[in-house]
C-alpha cells in the first residue's frame, strides 16, 4: 500500500468511528493534563532557594 492509500484510509476508519475517537483523544488529554498539574503541584510544594 502506498503511504496516501494508508492516511486516506486511516481517516475513513476514524470518521467511522466518532465516538471512539472522541473518547480516546478526550482520555489522552485528560491523561496529559493531570501530568502537567502534578508535576506543577511537585514544583510548587518545593521550597525556593534565592
Amino acid at each position: 500500500m502506498k503511504l496516501l492509500e494508508i492516511i486516506k484510509e486511516s481517516f475513513a476508519t476514524l470518521r467511522l468511528n466518532k465516538m471512539r475517537t472522541g473518547l480516546a483523544a478526550l482520555g489522552i488529554i485528560i491523561g496529559i493534563g493531570s501530568v502537567i498539574a502534578l508535576i506543577s503541584i511537585g514544583r510548587g510544594s518545593q521550597p525556593s532557594h534565592y
